[in-house]
């Protein structure tokens, strides 16, 4: 019999069963994995970007509920997982965009977690398949195939669907519905978009900066062109708003009015090419193909009349791309969607349905942008939660 269960050693979990140890609780970790945090492991290429300078919440996550994620993120924010790191003297630097990352290992930020858990008595069993889960007069029962742990508190802590080649599956939202729970639907989220055009594709490893628009949403970064269509952070951070039939509006040249530049290259009668004009900003390559996709006239800049300035600037400043799906959760980074925010307590993470049954982290429908903002709410629900387990 255990004060506290806590189905998933990932970020949230241990920063749970961390919490709930202070307090004095008796704290069990389950986990299906053979491995301590692996998706904490292998996050940001192994070096971990484990939170971001800048976190506001109405910005960088999202819900159906937005209002959701303010109070935990405003309880645990990253200056307070910064004060562990710096407690326990991990080496960070801080990139682009105030993402902050480990200088040496994402191992650092495991073994800080398992010493935390090791101080304050939590117990934690790996390579638990569970069973069932049952609903009883004092808490709950987890069975598993060897045994059944029973417990007061119950956190389902099991993350999203993204990475399911380490073992990410759909059971934390199974127990959400076994109890009567809604779930927004799951899909990818940070995720590559496909494109059905095979000479696109031929122009694959091209990358270069462009703004990206969908469903009244833009970012601004690197796009790059792979074998199945489309990926690079931009495209990673317009996934996450991007639903099956949506068009993305993509400005080739962000920095650039193209019809100002080419209606003033006519006016000086320049005599280049359309093509070797535009070649000046972006891949050769890749300048050929929206010129032969599109039609362009490839001709001498000053014989461009106003109304094919007007369809080369449209093409390069609105490319209309029409994605056929995404790479799915094989090689996305997240999930969008889980357990409904609007049958959980902000304050406490506790289903207003189920006593005692608790949800923190990626099961829940709360999903991060790019840059470490999917740790940092791990963090902060975990801390929520351990606060009242």
């Amino acid at each position: 019999m255990y004060d506290v269960i806590i189905i998933g050693a990932g970020a949230s979990g241990l920063m749970c069963a961390i919490e709930a140890g202070k307090r004095g609780r008796r704290v069990l970790i389950l986990d299906h994995s053979d491995r301590l945090a692996r998706k904490v492991y292998i996050a940001g290429g192994g070096k971990c970007n484990f939170t971001n300078m800048e976190v506001d919440p109405k910005v960088h996550l999202i819900s159906s509920n937005p209002y959701f994620p303010i109070s935990a993120i405003s309880r645990f924010s990253q200056w307070d997982f910064l004060d562990m790191i710096d407690r326990y003297q991990i080496p960070y630097e801080e990139r682009e965009h105030g993402q902050l990352f480990t200088t040496t290992s994402s191992a650092d930020i495991i073994r800080m977690l398992r010493q935390e858990c090791e101080t304050y008595g939590v117990e934690i069993r790996l390579k638990r398949e569970i069973s069932k889960v049952i609903k009883t007069e004092s808490g709950f029962d987890i069975e598993t195939y060897s045994r059944t742990y029973s417990c007061e508190s119950l956190v389902i802590a099991t993350g999203g669907l993204s990475f399911s080649k380490i073992g990410a599956s759909r059971f934390g939202l199974f127990i959400a519905e076994q109890f009567g729970l809604s779930v927004v639907e799951p899909r990818p989220g940070l995720v590559p978009l496909k494109s059905d055009d095979e000479s696109l594709k031929a122009l694959s490893g091209l990358n270069f900066p462009v703004t990206v628009s969908c469903n009244d949403r833009s970012f601004s970064e690197n796009m790059l062109i792979t074998h199945s269509g489309l990926s690079g952070p931009v495209i990673l951070q317009i996934s996450n708003y991007w639903t099956s039939g949506d068009v993305v509006t993509i400005n080739l040249l962000p920095n650039l009015n193209r019809h100002n530049e080419l209606t003033d290259r006519k006016q000086a009668r320049q005599k280049s090419s359309l093509q070797k004009v535009l070649a000046e900003y972006l891949p050769k390559r890749f300048v050929v193909y929206m010129i032969e996709k599109n039609c362009l006239p490839n001709k001498q800049v000053n014989q461009l009349n106003e109304a094919e300035i007007k369809t080369i600037s449209d093409a390069f400043n609105k490319w209309q791309f029409k994605p056929s799906g995404t790479e799915g959760y094989r090689t996305a980074e997240v999930t969008v969607g889980g357990v409904s925010t609007d049958e959980i307590s902000s304050k406490t993470m506790e289903s207003k349905k189920v006593p005692g049954l608790f949800f923190a982290g990626e099961v829940l429908d709360v999903t991060g942008h790019l840059g470490g903002y999917n740790l940092q709410w791990a963090w902060s629900s975990g801390y929520c939660a351990g606060q009242y387990v």
